[in-house]
């Protein structure tokens, strides 16, 4: 991942319409967008549920995949796994970081074989402490996300991570709900996982529009994920709450803004704020005065610029006296008065 700035990934998840082709063509959109990254999922239908027709195995859930059963669904969604290395390798080719969320260890020992390069922890897999182990020990870093999690799920998955001897962790503020609304967002909880967990911290978003990675790495976030699509008439499960190319390069562009706004703690006294300066106040005679009046309220003020006497120096010399005549318009300095 980076070290100076946020890490943004495109999520192709379900986004490849059944083909190969779409495939490549979204990685290659991903890289024009901008994106550091493209995310796969490496799971099959019997590796993530099972093929069982009744109340328990079918979504109700108020989304837009209710109806269907989890099979199904999952069985049409998922990337064919002979497509990664093809995708892998296209990745390399377009200077692209390929890595993907695996949902069973047969799917972590495919991606070993892929020298898969970084570990993504879907929301719904956060309680699946063997398969977290397992992705641990293989020692690249971890991304976990926390649509469903509670703070002890978090502490636990970190504790396995930790426990497995892998502390490269970085946690994604998540919303599990497809599109998530921005009362759901809760984006102030980016700095507080930093804090109360230790790690690195960032955004698995799925609102709408690009508003929330912007402020997510004005709150310190690290990494950006969101789902890509190269054309949304493509449809499918996730098309409805995914970013097209043009859409994930203006993400792209207002986070990379943001950054650039955000900067660095910064007091340092620069040639051009040494210039700037010139625009401030000082003190300056505001009347044509003779050798030996007073200074007064009525003849000398603070304006800009700043070529008198600093501000602070205004009560301490009312009631001094000019040791000689002084046009007004003349800046004050302690040459001009008798001490």
């Amino acid at each position: 991942m980076l070290k100076d700035k946020c890490f943004i990934i495109a999520e192709l998840s379900a986004n490849h319409g059944g083909s190969i082709e779409i495939a490549e063509e979204t990685v290659r959109a991903a890289k024009r967008a901008g994106a550091d990254a493209i995310k796969l999922q490496t799971y099959t239908a019997d590796t993530i549920t099972l093929n069982v027709k009744t109340d328990d195995f079918k979504i109700s859930q108020g989304t837009a995949w209710d109806g269907q059963y989890l099979y199904d669904l999952y069985k049409n969604a998922s990337l064919p796994w002979e497509w990664h290395k093809r995708l892998y390798d296209l990745a390399q080719e377009e200077g692209l970081v390929c890595f993907s969320s695996p949902f069973d260890k047969t799917a972590v020992d495919f991606l070993e074989d892929l020298n898969n390069p970084i570990y993504k922890i879907a929301s719904f897999e956060i309680t699946d402490i063997p398969l977290i182990s397992y992705i641990a020990s293989k020692g690249k870093p971890i991304i976990i996300s926390t649509g469903i999690a509670t703070i002890e799920d978090i502490e636990l998955a970190i504790e396995t991570c930790e426990k497995a001897g892998n502390s490269d962790i970085t946690i994604l503020k998540c919303t599990s709900a497809y599109p998530a609304t921005p009362e759901d967002a809760n984006l102030l909880t980016i700095p507080d996982i930093q804090k109360r967990f230790k790690v690195k911290s960032g955004l698995s978003d799925h609102t709408m529009g690009i508003e929330a990675p912007m402020i997510a790495v004005a709150l310190g976030a690290k990494v950006i994920e969101k789902h890509f699509i190269l054309n949304k008439k493509i449809g499918g499960p996730d098309a409805h709450f995914s970013l097209d190319e043009m859409e994930f390069q203006k993400m792209v562009d207002a986070v990379r803004l943001t950054e650039k706004l955000m900067g660095k703690v910064d007091y340092t006294m620069t040639t051009k704020k040494k210039k700037s300066r010139e625009f401030s106040r000082s003190l300056f005679i505001t009347k044509d005065l003779k050798k030996g009046d007073q200074l007064t309220q009525e003849n000398i003020r603070s304006v800009r610029p700043s070529f008198g006497l600093h501000p602070k120096h205004y009560e301490n010399i009312l009631g001094k006296r000019v040791i000689k005549n002084v046009k007004k318009g003349t800046p004050l300095s302690f040459e001009l008065i008798k001490q």
